[in-house]
């Protein structure tokens, strides 16, 4: 095991339309993407398409859309350890003019505990927060046995508080600084008041503010994407997570900054592509989107 990543599995139906009708009206998308879907599980399958392959514990369900999948898991060679739940949940996303409506239907009642896993040889644990009891149990043994702890902090979930208290990488959406009343500088006071050795909260279109081993606190600023070239934001939080921790496997040894940088360029060439499979990049696709707007 190199990695391993914990979150809920969705199914996402990504369609591309002017409006979203009501009543009796009907439309038809432009175009649509099927994919899989959730914080973790699309972080894993960005680390994977990097070329380091991780461990994945996640919500499946025994149904036609939890075959698919595991389908789709098979094809990028992730073991995934499933967490049984009675019916997969799905997500409608709507993207619009750089911004993106989602309608979920989620099951995160378990019908079953965690994995007990062996976590010989694993470098990183990556967590988007949602099954609490699971991320709790591996952060505590990943920090104790000094692997790599990260948190996708998107938004206020239960154990939030403790789960901070043994994670090294915390980046959280300006979504959380709002759940809590703070500003992104006070979130980012919070998090190292919370022991986190690194912390950010990602801004959209502003880029990533946030502090390293050190403390110092700077901004990373987006990528200057021409408007005309962005299809779906959906899901580039998301690959810019799988992308560090890729980032931070092979090259355990280099600054975060510079994790971060790599990371940026990959949520670059996401929002250009509908869907998240779509929107995986490769190497080369990340060092193409570096020389073309990385100066």
């Amino acid at each position: 095991m190199q990695a391993l990543f914990i979150g809920q599995t969705y199914i996402d139906v990504t369609l591309l339309c002017g409006d979203v009708p009501r009543g009796d009206d009907k439309t038809v998308a432009h175009d649509y993407a099927v994919s899989f879907g959730g914080n973790a599980v699309t972080a894993a399958f960005a680390c994977a398409k990097l070329g380091f392959v991780p461990d994945l514990i996640a919500t499946v369900a025994e149904d036609w859309l939890g075959r698919m999948f595991l389908d789709m898991a098979r094809a990028y060679g992730i073991k995934v350890h499933p967490r049984r739940v009675a019916r997969s949940s799905l997500s409608f996303v709507l993207p619009n003019a750089g911004k993106r409506a989602i309608i979920r239907a989620r099951d995160d009642k378990f019908l079953y505990p965690f994995p007990d896993l062996d976590l010989a040889g694993c470098r990183a644990l990556h967590l988007d927060g949602h099954q609490g009891d699971a991320a709790l149990h591996y952060a505590k043994i990943c920090r104790a046995r000094g692997i790599l702890t990260s948190l996708d902090g998107g938004g206020l979930r239960g154990n939030l508080d403790a789960l901070l208290g043994y994670i090294d990488v915390a980046i959280v959406a300006e979504r959380l600084c709002e759940q809590m009343n703070l500003s992104p500088q006070q979130m980012l006071e919070y998090l190292k008041g919370k022991g986190c050795k690194i912390g950010g909260v990602t801004q959209g279109a502003h880029g990533l503010i946030w502090y390293d081993a050190s403390g110092a606190i700077s901004r990373l600023a987006a990528l200057p994407i021409p408007v005309e070239k962005i299809i779906d934001t959906s899901g580039a939080g998301d690959v810019f997570h799988g992308a560090y921790i890729a980032s931070y496997l092979a090259e355990p040894g280099k600054d975060f900054a510079e994790h971060f940088r790599f990371a940026r360029a990959a949520a670059a060439y996401k929002i250009t592509h509908l869907g998240n499979e779509a929107g995986l990049p490769t190497l080369a696709d990340i060092a193409a989107v570096r020389r073309a707007f990385d100066g």
